[in-house]
């Protein structure tokens, strides 16, 4: 057993510290960004932003909304190749750019998506998906898909450390996904006492990843415009929502009502909700490691769209960061104090 003692730090425990700029308006911040992914050599260009692929998030609607502004929608693994075949009928190419199949490391998922990218091979972005990323089987499905699809730009994850980032970039992946337990509806801190605090978690992942040419997704965590900024702020290439996207026209989840309040419900896909759904209950060796909340009902999601990147140009302007991209280098951050953190949390 061993202790760090390092300070690790979550999105309460900053601010950003503002700076001089010569920015006149928000209007002049650019948040789209450039990127050149580690194997496949391709380029995407778009808002970093993802939708997570969470039933309750990551669907199809989502996608084509999201799409609008250039948004990844990380599409939820649990619809069928015939659905996907009725999706991608009559769009046209551009939706290709803006979409991520998901997928989970069993034998049915690999058959699964070969079937979905041979028959839909515009398709850009593969997502392969777990809860813990530290697992060898994990790693070598990771170094197979990258056999199987070598032009396919490949988002593998969970990992909070640099040296597991560094790993999976090396056997085949271009994006890591960071992040273990911040999330809304997550458990598996409580259940497991396993986790990271998600800020200190961006810093450190960005810092491998950027060294071998990789990047890194700020995974879970955010529940508010700033702290997608602080995310960026910290070294995160992208970002991706789950609950900010949840509760929406576009979103998964069914719609209830109490007290003339409509609610859409929301919940982790580790979660018995998820579980009875998809795989016919929570198997006896484990326990779920998400919950089932209730979202209030937003109506449409380009309102919440405007709304996160209306924040995120604010703070460009309050750091003089004309672009997403320098907005890192223009970061400085404040750790709150105790006492303040208590106010500035609530």
């Amino acid at each position: 057993m061993r202790i760090e003692y390092d300070i690790k730090l979550g999105f309460k425990d900053v601010m950003f510290r503002p700076k001089r700029s010569t920015l006149k308006s928000r209007s002049q911040v650019n948040l789209e960004r450039e990127f050149t992914f580690l194997h496949t050599q391709k380029k995407w260009k778009g808002t970093p932003v993802i939708a997570a692929n969470m039933d309750t998030v990551g669907t199809f609607e989502m996608a084509v909304e999201l799409a609008k502004d250039k948004i990844i929608t990380a599409v939820h693994k649990h619809y069928s190749v015939t659905e996907w075949a009725d999706f991608l009928k009559d769009k046209n190419d551009e939706i290709y750019q803006y979409i991520a199949l998901s997928t989970g490391t069993g034998t049915a998922d690999e058959e699964k998506i070969k079937t979905i990218l041979t028959q839909h091979p515009k398709i850009e972005f593969l997502c392969i998906d777990v809860a813990n990323g530290y697992s060898e089987h994990f790693v070598q499905f990771v170094k197979k898909a990258r056999q199987n699809f070598p032009d396919k730009i490949i988002i593998a994850g969970n990992v909070v450390t640099g040296e597991m980032v560094e790993e999976l970039l090396l056997v085949g992946a271009d994006i890591i996904k960071v992040g273990i337990g911040p999330g809304s509806v997550c458990t598996t801190r409580v259940k497991t006492g396993v986790g990271y605090p998600q800020l200190s978690a961006i810093i450190e992942c960005a810092d491998a990843a950027h060294g071998l040419k990789g990047h890194i997704i700020a995974d879970g965590g955010c529940k508010v415009p700033g702290d997608v900024a602080k995310a960026f702020g910290g070294g995160a290439d992208f970002v991706m929502l789950g609950g900010m996207f949840a509760g929406h026209d576009e979103s998964g989840g069914e719609m209830v009502e109490e007290n003339g309040k409509k609610y859409k419900l929301f919940y982790g896909m580790s979660s018995r909700t998820a579980m009875d759904k998809h795989s016919g209950g929570v198997a006896e060796y484990r326990a779920s490691e998400g919950k089932t909340v209730k979202v209030e009902y937003k109506g449409p999601v380009a309102e919440t769209v405007k709304d996160i990147l209306g924040g995120v140009r604010s703070t460009c302007t309050y750091v003089g960061a004309p672009t997403l991209k320098e907005l890192s280098k223009r970061t400085t951050f404040i750790r709150v104090q105790e006492q303040e953190n208590q106010v500035f949390k609530d």
